[in-house]
């Protein structure tokens, strides 16, 4: 296979760290593979000494059957696998471990779910929050934290750290252990275990590692003492494509690589086979913006191509209309659905979309789990107080709705299956506070029944009062009130189209089954225009991109304040970016659920000069 002249210098790298930083289609696969063999073939090392690690397991079995096709029909025992494999390998030999002792995802949310009842928080989001726990567990221990200097983002730090100790007492109790306490104890045994330290770094005397702008503290941690005396690391990866900070990633690891290793040489592989260069040119162009990086330039070695098509649209209903028209256009010129990804920044980005290709029966493929907005709590309050409107006299569901707002109505006052609200009056007759309040309802009730569900949704929000109580649970859960709002505006939008109730209830339920279908198919090899994430797009690459809802808050996230914050944005949407192959389109709606709302920042960034004196 002929290499460039980069590859060349990192394949036939001897002894000794090597830092590789690899762009985008740069071919930094087949260098780990190539350079893998290299080391077998012609200096002799024996394979059982090298270690070649990345993220995830999907890519470490691509990794190794790219290695044994390079090297024939021998087997040979490289190791190849991910962090938690090989860590957890090591505890194995030490304590015995067995899968058995892994916790597994659902035994931790039932864990979770268990403390919260036990401390008596009660909580509406209650999925949301284990979610968020889950997540911020995680960062303390990957990060290797002391929990007493740790700000919990989702409830007091009283709560999160009762939460934290109860969650840690009761896996020792179990003899369990997360993903997080592999690396954390695989750490702390070779740091006091000198004799089973010296056995690892003799089996593994060879260390490539794909992905290395992810490395997380403590995975980098036992790296360094795996590797040691000898260091020979080689390492791969791109700063600019360092886009999993929330999940423990710290880039300026591979940026400080240098200081750890001063003896460390680097080399750039810096041609991309993937892109067209107006692609790459407006993707530099970008992430040239960003401070914190290796400074370089990444260059095509492909055709000018078409020049990156930036549009502006009057609303999402506008957005979503022209997709889909572009998708058939390319479809009539000969391209596949697989040929084409729609790529957004969160993944309820895409719900109007996914609406428009079910009824044009456009076949899609959804890459991450799109949560159905109908089944949010707050839908879910919406919607009960709509079905009593029209009926529906359960206890379930009047205890959905009855203090939200607050009605100071006690949940031993509904004492029947059915209710019936001049018992609830009675239950309080001499409190008539309460009763005022009941009589309000009722009146409500009777209005939510004439209308349609756009004009109830509006009611129940403003007139009933339900976005007052919107914002004293956001308060109580820490969370910002924007967030949940902007779920309401998007599910009142929703609704704009359906004139009855009957009809938008159709609606829900058809497009319930869709995305259970989807989930259902979701590793299904079948034809679609592929739905995914800027995250789960890494790696990927597509012939044509479509990036929708270029949207400044919502790509950067507004929730990306600090400088950094905004750099990691910059960068997510530059791996973006760089998945298209012949054609990029980026589209922005200039009013979003009802609301004007303004360009992405990274939209002016990449726009050239000559379409800047356009506008």
């Amino acid at each position: 296979m002929a290499f460039n002249e980069s590859q060349n210098i990192a394949v036939d790298h001897s002894n000794g760290p090597l830092l590789v930083l690899a762009g985008p289609g740069s071919g930094k696969t087949t260098v780990i593979t190539h350079r893998a063999k290299k080391l077998i073939v012609d200096c002799g090392v024996n394979p059982s000494n090298i270690l070649v690690i990345t993220f995830t397991r999907a890519a470490a079995l691509e990794m190794q059957e790219r290695f044994q096709k390079l090297i024939g029909k021998r087997t040979l025992p490289v190791t190849f696998g991910t962090f938690h494999a090989v860590y957890f390998k090591i505890l194995k030999y030490a304590y015995n471990y067995s899968a058995a002792n892994i916790l597994k995802e659902e035994q931790k949310i039932d864990i979770l779910k268990e403390i919260i009842i036990q401390l008596k928080l009660e909580l509406d989001d209650e999925g949301d929050f284990i979610s968020a726990l889950i997540s911020e567990i995680s960062l303390v221990k990957g990060d290797m934290m002391d929990i007493t200097h740790y700000y919990s983002k989702n409830c007091s730090e009283a709560i999160f750290k009762k939460i934290y100790s109860m969650y840690n007492d009761r896996l020792i109790r179990s003899n369990l252990i997360d993903f997080d306490d592999m690396l954390v104890m695989c750490y702390e045994l070779l740091t006091k275990r000198e004799d089973i330290l010296q056995l690892w770094q003799n089996k593994y005397q060879y260390i490539l590692i794909d992905e290395f702008q992810d490395i997380s503290r403590v995975q980098y941690e036992i790296i360094k003492l795996l590797a040691k005396p000898q260091d020979n690391l080689f390492i791969v990866g791109d700063d600019d494509q360092s886009i999993y900070r929330f999940r423990g990633a710290k880039p300026e690891i591979m940026l400080n690589f240098k200081k750890d290793y001063p003896q460390a040489k680097q080399i750039l592989l810096d041609t991309n086979y993937r892109s067209t260069k107006e692609i790459l040119h407006t993707a530099n162009r970008l992430i040239e913006k960003n401070n914190v990086r290796f400074s370089k330039k990444i260059k095509s070695d492909n055709d000018i191509g078409k020049p990156v098509d930036i549009k502006e649209f009057k609303n999402q209903q506008d957005e979503s209309t022209y997709v889909l028209r572009l998708i058939d256009s390319y479809l009539k010129n000969g391209l596949e659905y697989n040929d084409i990804a729609v790529l957004y920044r969160t993944n309820t980005n895409p719900r109007l979309l996914v609406e428009k290709l079910m009824e044009y029966n456009i076949p899609f493929k959804i890459k991450d789990t799109i949560p159905n907005i109908y089944d949010h709590w707050m839908t879910k309050n919406i919607i009960a107080y709509i079905k009593i409107a029209l009926g529906d006299s359960t206890r379930k569901s009047f205890l959905q709705i009855i203090n939200r707002p607050k009605r100071y109505i006690a949940r031993d006052a509904f004492q029947n299956p059915i209710v019936d609200l001049d018992d609830i009056r009675e239950y309080y007759e001499d409190k008539s506070y309460v009763t005022e309040r009941v009589d309000r309802l009722e009146y409500d009730l009777n209005m939510l029944e004439k209308m349609n569900p756009y004009a109830a949704i509006n009611y129940i929000r403003k007139g009933i009062g339900y976005d007052d109580y919107v914002k004293e649970y956001a308060s109580f859960r820490r969370i910002k009130e924007e967030d949940l709002f902007e779920l309401l505006d998007e599910l009142q939008e929703t609704a704009r189209n359906y004139p009855t109730y009957s009809l938008w209830f159709e609606h829900i339920e058809k497009y319930g089954e869709e995305l259970k279908k989807q989930v259902k198919d979701r590793f299904a090899k079948k034809d679609g225009i592929e739905l995914a994430t800027m995250h789960s797009s890494k790696g990927l690459e597509y012939k044509t991109v479509i990036i929708i809802d270029a949207l400044e808050g919502v790509t950067p996230h507004k929730r990306a304040v600090l400088p950094e914050d905004i750099e990691e944005e910059r960068r997510l949407f530059y791996v973006a970016m760089t998945r298209a192959i012949l054609q990029l389109h980026i589209f922005y709606p200039i009013e979003r659920y009802g609301k004007d709302t303004k360009p992405s920042r990274f939209v002016e960034e990449i726009r050239s000069n000559d379409d800047k004196k356009k506008r």
